[in-house]
Formats: C-alpha cells, structure tokens, sequence
C-alpha cells in the first residue's frame, strides 16, 4: 500500500516538538506500507503512531478504523481528531453512539468492529476501502473477560489491511509481534522502554518525603546526602514546578543528576544499577518490626500507641504511621508536587477522602479558577434533569471540584468523571482520588501518582499488586512538555518492607498472556461464514493457541531430562537384603490409606456440618466459628438448595449489620442454633435501617456461656485393619533394618518424584495441543445438540443465526428465552426486570435476597429463566464447558422502577446502600444495548420461523433439525414490540442525559 509523498513530512510539521525516535521508525515503516507493533510506557507518545495511520487515510483516499477500549477513550481521541482534521473526516461508532459512521476516519469501541467484521458481507465496500486499523491498548487481549475480541478482530481483518497495534510495555512483544507476523504478514516490532519524562521514586513516611533510592558509594557523584523532603521549598509555599525539596530543574543535587542519567530503575541494591534502597527507609522498618516486637513482650501498660500518649509512641520511638488524607495534599504541594493522583483502590475511599479534604477546609484553588469551574460544570451537567443533582451528590461534588479536589471512580455518572477528567488535564483540579480504573487508559497525566498501599481487592481477596500494575499505575506520573520529571509516591504501612517495593518499582516483568476462548457467538459465526473445518483450522491460528504450541517446546524437552534421570537412579537403586522399590511400595501403600482414611473424616465431619446447616430456619442465631465472619449471626434464609453440590448456603445479618451468605467453609463444626430472633415480615434486607433494628436484637439477647473445648473424635486410623497389617508388612521387609535404609529411601523418593512430574508435564503437553480446537468441538457439539447447528455441527440453523447477532456474554441464554418464549407477554417493564438479569453483575458477596416488583408473569419468567440456565448448564457440564452464569435478581426491581416512571432517589433507596449513581447509569446502558439487540433479531427469527408451521416445536427445520420448543410468530414479535418500548421507558432522565453526551 503506498503512502502519499510527503506524508511523513507534512504529519510531523503538525506537532509542536519533534517525533521521537521510536515514533519516526513507526511512522515510517507504516508510510512503507508496513504493519507495525509500538510497545511504550504510558505517556510515551504511542498514539502519535495511530494518529500517523489516520492521517494516511486522508492522504491516501482510504479509511482508518481507530479501535479503543472503552467508551471514554473513544470520546477523547474523536475530540482529539476532530480538532485536528474537523468533523466532516471523522467518526465515532460506540455501543450508544453513532455520528458520520461514513466519514474517512471513524474511531469506534473494539467489539463494535468486532460485530462489523462478523455482519459485513465480504467484499464490501466498507471493508475493501479499509486501509489501516489502529488497536490502541492491544494488551486488552490479555482481559479475561474481553481480550478475546482483540484475537477476533487481528484474525478476521482483511489481508489489504495494515494494522497498527500500541501497548503498554510488555515483557514478551517479540513472542506477540512473532504471531502477528503468522497471521498479518510482515510487521514491525518497535520497542521502547524510555520514558520521556524520568520517573523518581519516593516514600512518605515518618512525616518525611524519603527517596526510595540513593546513590551507592561505588557512585556517581559520592557524598551528597539522601534527600528527606522536610516542609516548604525556597520559594515559602512549595518547590519550583519539577522539583522536590527545593532542588530546581535547573540546578538538582549531584545525586539527583545522575539518577537521571541512570535511566529507569535497574535494581533494587544491585551494583550494576548503581544504587541501593534508602537506608533511612531500612532503619524505619526495623525500627517498626523492634517496635512490634516489644509491644508484644512488654507489660499492656507500657505498650506504645495507646490512647492518651500523645505521639503514638510511649516510650518515645517515632511513630511511622501513614499521614491522613488532607495533610498528605498539603506536604505535596508544599513540595511543588501537585497535581496530584491518589489511588485509594476503594469507591467508598475515594468520597471519603474527598469529604475529609473539604471538611478539613483544604483549597488549592483562586477565586477566579474556582468561577472558571462553576462555569464548566454548569454548562456540562445543564441537561441533568435539576430534581436527580441532590441524590448524584452534586453539591458536595461541586464543592469539592471548586476547592481543586475530586474523586474519580466508576460508582459515579459518566459525565461527572468526564469533567473531573477536563478540569484535571486543564489544571483547576489539582488532586483526584481514584481506583485504579482511571489507569485505564484514559488520557490525564499528573506530576505525581500516590498509592495509598499496595494491595487491593481483586474481587474475591486482597492481594498484592503486580508489578505490571505498579507500573501502569505510576506510570501516569510526569507531563510531557510540561514537568522535567515525574514522581511515585508510596505511603507508609505498618508491616511496609522497602526492599519488596524497591523491587517492586524495579521489575518490569509485564507479560501479554492471551485470554482467548471460542464463544457461543463466535462459533456460530465462523461455522456460518468459513464452514466447520475451516473455522476450526483458522481458530488454531489464535495467539493462545500460538502462545501454548510455544509452552509445549520446552515442556517436551523436560520430560525427556527427566526420563534420563530415572533411568540412572533406577540402575543405581539397589540394596544386598531384598528389593528397595518393594519396600518403597509398602511404605507408599500406609500413606495412601493413611490419606484416604484422613478424607474420610473430613467427608464425615462436612457431611455432619451439612446435616446441621440444613435444620436452620429462619431467626435461628447461631454463633460462626472464626474468619471474618465470625461471631453471632441470624438467619435470614436458609439457602437449602437440594441441586447444589455446595451444600446449604445460608444467609445471615451480622452483629455489624451486614447481610452475607455463608457457606459449610465457614463451619468447621456442626452449628447448633443457640436462640430465635423473630424477623418481621415486613424485613427488607437492603434497607440500612432495618438491618440495625435487627442487629440489635440480636446483640441485646441473652445467649447461654460458650460450651467448653469438645473432645476430638476418635481418628478413623487408630481402628483400619488394612492400615495395621501394611505397618506389621513393612516391619518384617529385609529392607527394613538395613543400615542404608534411609539412603535408599531418598532415591526411591527421588525416582517417585521425577515419575510424578513426567507423568503432569506429559498431561499439560496433552492439554496444550489444539486447546482452542479441541474447546471449539465442544462448543460445536453443545449448540449441534441444543439446536443452534444442524446435527454434526457443521452448519448454522435459523436459531443459530438469530444467536450470531446477540453479543453479550450470556449470548446462548439470551438466544434460549427467545427462541422458547420465555419472556412472551411480558410487559416493557417486566422485560427489563427479566433482560437485566443477564446483564447485571453484583459487586462484593452482598447477597441480600431483592425484592420482586410486579406481578406473577414476571415472577414466572424468572422461575422459567432460572429453569434454561439450569438445562444449559447441564449441557455445558455434559461437554466439559463453563461459560455461563446463573441469572442475577440483584438489578431486578431498579429496572422495574425505572421502566415503570419512577424517580431516580426511589430507584436508588430502594436497592440499597451498594447501587451508586454511576453504577445504575452504567447498568442501564447495557440494559438498552441488549434491549435493542432483542429488538433487532425477534423480528428476523420470527419472520424465519413463520415459513414453517411449528406451534408444537416438533416440525424440522430447514436443515432438518428438530428443535426446542418455540413461541409462535406473534409472540416473537410481541418480545420484539416490548423491546423496543422498554428501551424508550428507560431511555429518560439521568439516563437519557448520560447517553447523549
């Protein structure tokens, strides 16, 4: 594909400062005609390479496709082009938006052409004038959720098409540029891990700005001293833009110039580095671990850290706690550090920071910034309907931005975060609290990044971050052409080593693993566009599949080192009084029953916990033995599920009032109830008021004294016939007395051990090969049996084309409540209550049983929903598949209400404390999206299935297939009908507003 002359040249002359080099080798190997693949840390200037793509396209007369993430990235880079080239060449195409979908340039969602490359004919106009795509954060693939889409798009794009993938840095780009190359022809692997503006990391601790990293004495530049930041710079209100401690961009300590010049971190005390861990940071650790110890020896009277001492500290030690909220904003801006990002990791912390800042009368802004933001936000937010600003917190949302400070997390309104975004990258907001979707990609560059701690809640434990999101995390910190340097902050914890963040902030280990599985959707478009086999061989071409034929290589060559080394401890293994492995065999048989007998007791006791579960009733009080659930509880369900395998997984209201499933896990013992407490029927778990009337009827009962330790039941061992006689066998083996016994042992142990390690890495070789194909014969199979492919799979029925065209990911349930009118009758509101089950996903264990608004159709709908889940699961557990999930109430009754008129403030008391604005907008726009899918293919399979008499759903279909049974064409048409009405009943409000802006 050639380039227009002169294209490079006229690009570059449009920016203010010249491309880097790796942005000019990109550009170039593009304007040749080459693909290319740009790994670069954040903030590097990747999307300079994209915009080289698009303005080839103009150039050149063909189109360019700009594929983000998310939504907000979209909007962002549309405005950006926009600006650059004007409205008339430029798109946007998102899952609620569509302007100029014609233009040259169109920037789009990456599932939108993910769809478009499914739908499009081939040879369409629209994809044979494609030239280029840009995939910004092509590491998305490696999303367990999404990154399959990413795999889909790179293998079904056109071969015409040059494709332009940036990533963050990753440890493995020549592995992934290795696949590009298999399945798009020739690209270009440009990595660059230099960061345009240096990074400098430091700690916050003991009311002192520490760098994590000095100089060792082998240095560059010996004898300067570690820079503690201690208050104000030179200037009396902070340090010069670019600065820490007073030290300027133009005039920085000797250590600091060659940190510098040092580069990005190579090790954490390494000596080829150059530099070693603070060691003030060492001393403030093993000052701690003394200070705990002591603590725990000392008499309570003496412990440090007791309330009334003063300073945390009896016996006079520092205390090296983490500095609060406001005061952490404070001595960053003292240091000429802001603006700032503060990653909290928590919603609920991030608004709370945001409080303490304004409550402690924090303001970083002039009277004349804080009216150029009450203007911004006025003609930002004038479409929000005036009686929903109090319940989106508006006011102190307002007041908050005025003062400079902000929070940023996905539990707000969409447009909300929009502005916070606007005022941050215009510098009126000066500090901004957010969780770590914010890392995401969207553009907003700081001076400097703070975390909080370095765990976060993974959505099941806390857990340590990566360094792969350390990195991306700090890797916001420093504006280009704005600061001379940027900075990570790392506040102080009790049990903080330094030397684990010094590694840490040191590795960059950051591995591209693909998440790639074939779907339900994806298998019945392949089946239907290439034919089975075809679809399978081109399935076989994914970067997982890539990525585990790489795996198997080496996994093969250890199996064979192995296989050697069995053999030679196997020939030396011999012992002059009889037979080693015999011998061997008999003590391995005592460990296996010894096992086994152990298993049983354990199935003993779950089955005793089991029993006792199920006798609970609501109102019983029961006492949960220890975890963070332990302590009094009462139960508010049973949860008796005769099909589960989990056993009975009651409910229960905490003494602190919170309302949780627990599970046998929970019960290490059988539970016995200790009291009653009566629930009143009216009890609604979700309301906040309710739950500490009951919690403290609860507390305030009197309960008998706790039984005494139980005596432990006799172990099943102490009696087995078999295990006795293995023993008495082993004692009269000749092996046995023999003097070099235990030698022998280690051998035999060692030949044992090999064995076991040969044996799984010849599975995991098994596993590895053709994993996609093979998972992709067992989707086949399920949706050849369940109707959706004729029988063998090798071709797509009416059903399986109405399923093509649903992408989401409980694409087959969706399909099944169509296709056997589950949702017939339904009334628009009741639609939505019963859609919004398949979309809706809980966060946190919050299991709170919800409360069913409307009548019996729509209760009878979610039985009848509950019942496909069931029978699908069942065919996925037949076919070794897990990729569905059971419908969840929790949106149930705010769909309702929204569909049936009511206000936004009811809509959110009545589900509860854990739906946020911003959560319920987002709900609802996912809501509409498969709405209108439902919309769009009830119309297409009823007018399918009108050519063939089929009330009964026994007559065959065209492919001869006989499927489940259906709704006649009226009642298709009729879900269709009330589709598209629920769509307009929700579509209104704080809604509406959200999706037009």
């Amino acid at each position: 594909m050639s380039s227009a002359p002169g294209a490079v040249e006229e690009f570059a002359a449009r920016y203010p400062f010249g491309l880097d080099p790796f942005q000019s080798e990109a550009v170039a190997a593009l304007a040749q005609g080459e693909g290319v693949l740009v790994a670069a840390p954040t903030g590097a200037g990747k999307t300079v390479v994209g915009e080289f793509a698009a303005h080839l396209a103009l150039a050149t007369g063909t189109r360019c496709f700009y594929t983000t993430p998310i939504k907000a990235l979209s909007n962002q880079k549309y405005a950006d082009l926009v600006a650059r080239y004007g409205a008339a060449s430029i798109g946007l195409l998102t899952g609620d938006t569509s302007r100029n979908g014609d233009a040259p340039v169109v920037v789009m969602t990456t599932e939108v052409l993910r769809n478009m490359l499914y739908t499009e004919a081939a040879g369409s106009a629209r994809l044979d004038s494609l030239g280029y795509v840009v995939m910004d954060e092509v590491h998305y693939l490696a999303d367990r959720q999404r990154g399959a889409v990413w795999e889909e798009v790179i293998i079904h794009l056109p071969q015409h098409v040059r494709l332009v993938s940036l990533s963050a840095t990753v440890s493995n780009a020549e592995e992934f540029a290795e696949w590009l190359v298999t399945v798009r022809g020739h690209t270009r692997v440009i990595v660059s891990e230099h960061r345009p503006v240096p990074l400098f990391q430091h700690l916050l601790a003991d009311r002192t700005l520490h760098d994590l990293f000095v100089d060792q004495p082998s240095g560059l530049d010996p004898g300067v001293p570690a820079f503690s930041r201690r208050g104000p710079g030179p200037n009396g209100r902070g340090t010069a833009p670019g600065s820490v401690g007073g030290a300027t961009p133009g005039s920085r300590p000797g250590a600091r110039a060659a940190e510098a010049r040092a580069g990005d971190i190579a090790g954490a005390g390494a000596a080829a580095g150059g530099r070693a861990v603070n060691p003030d940071l060492l001393r403030l650790a093993r000052e701690e671990s003394r200070a705990v110890y002591e603590r725990g020896r000392g008499p309570r009277s003496s412990r440090p850290g007791r309330p009334g001492d003063g300073n945390g500290a009896g016996n006079g030690r520092r205390r090296s706690g983490p500095p609060n909220r406001p005061d952490v904003i404070v001595r960053l801006d003292r240091a000429g550090l802001l603006p700032a990002i503060l990653f909290v990791f928590s919603r609920v912390g991030c608004d709370a920071a945001v409080t303490s800042c304004i409550q402690a009368g924090l303001r970083l802004t002039s009277p004349d910034e804080q009216r150029e933001i009450r203007e911004h936000v006025r003609a930002r937010t004038a479409g929000v309907p005036q009686a929903d600003l109090a319940v989106l917190g508006y006011w102190q949302w307002l007041e908050g931005l005025e003062r400079g400070i902000a929070a940023h997390h996905a539990g707000m309104l969409p447009t909300f975060k929009e502005v916070v975004e606007e005022l941050f990258v215009r510098g009126l907001v000066r500090a901004v609290f957010a969780t770590e979707t914010l890392a995401l990609g969207i553009n907003m560059p700081a001076r400097t990044v703070v975390l909080e701690r370095l765990t976060k809640f993974n959505g099941q434990t806390r857990a340590d971050i990566t360094p792969g999101e350390y990195t991306q995390l700090t890797g916001r910190a420093g504006r280009r052409g704005i600061d001379v340097e940027g900075h990570a902050v790392v506040l102080w914890q009790p049990g903080l080593d330094p030397l684990a963040l010094a590694g840490l902030a040191s590795t960059r280990t950051y591995p591209l693993k693909s998440s790639f599985r074939p779907s339900y959707n994806m298998a019945v478009n392949l089946v239907g566009r290439l034919g089975a086999e075809r679809a399978r061989t081109v399935l076989e071409s994914s970067f997982a599949q890539f990525q585990a034929d790489k795996a198997v290589v080496g996994i093969a060559r250890a199996v064979r080192r192995n296989q050697t080394a069995i053999e030679e401890l196997t020939a030396a293994l011999e012992c002059d009084r009889g037979s080693v492995t015999e011998y061997d065999g008999l003590r391995r048989q005592i460990r296996e029953r010894e096992a086994d007998l152990s298993r049983a007791g354990t199935v003993r006791r779950q089955s005793e916990v089991a029993a006792a579960l199920a006798k609970l009733r609501s109102g019983d009080v029961v006492r949960v033995p220890a975890g963070r659930r332990g302590g009094l509880a009462v139960v508010l369900d049973a949860g008796v599920d005769e099909g589960s395998a989990e056993g009975p997984r009651p409910v229960v209201l905490t003494e602190d009032r919170q309302v949780r499933r627990l599970s046998m896990i929970d019960f290490p013992v059988a539970v016995e109830p200790l009291a009653r407490v009566r629930i009143p029927k009216s009890f609604n778990p979700r309301s906040p008021q309710a739950r500490r009337d009951l919690a403290s009827s609860l507390r305030n009962i009197r309960l008998p004294e706790e039984p005494g330790r139980r005596e432990r039941a006799r172990s099943l061992a102490a009696d087995d016939a078999e295990l006795a006689r293995l023993r008495r066998a082993m004692r009269a083996h000749p092996v046995h007395d023999c003097p070099e016994r235990e030698a022998h042992l280690r051998s035999a142990e060692r030949i044992d051990r090999l064995r076991r390690e040969t044996a799984g890495l010849e599975r995991k070789v098994e596993g590895r090969t053709n994993t996609v194909a093979r998972t992709f014969d067992r989707v086949r199979d399920t949706l050849a049996e369940l109707g959706y492919l004729a029988v063998g799979g090798d071709s797509v029925t009416d059903a399986g084309a109405m399923l093509a065209r649903i992408y989401t990911e409980q694409d087959l349930q969706v399909a099944e409540c169509l296709r056997t009118g589950v949702w017939e009758g339904l009334t628009p509101p009741a639609l939505a209550a019963a859609v919004s089950t398949l979309v809706f996903e809980p966060r946190g264990d919050d299991v709170a049983a919800p409360t069913i608004p409307g009548g019996g159709a729509l209760r009878d709908a979610l039985a009848d929903m509950a019942g496909v889940y069931t029978r699908l699961g069942a065919a996925e557990d037949h076919h070794r598949l897990g990729f569905l999930r059971p419908p969840d109430l929790g949106f149930v009754a705010a769909a309702h209400g929204w569909a049936c008129g009511r206000g936004l403030e009811k809509v959110l008391e009545d589900a509860g404390a854990d739906l946020t604005a911003g959560d319920f907008v987002r709900w609802m726009r996912q809501l509409i999206d498969l709405l209108d899918q439902i919309a769009q293919v009830a119309p297409v399979y009823a007018a399918k299935t009108a050519a063939r008499p089929s009330p009964d759903g026994h007559t065959p279909d065209s492919d001869g297939n006989t499927p489940q049974a259906h709704p006649g064409t009226d009642g298709i048409l009729g879900v269709g009908r009330a589709a598209r009405a629920a769509i307009d009943a929700i579509r209104r409000g704080v809604v509406a507003y959200s999706m037009s802006v």
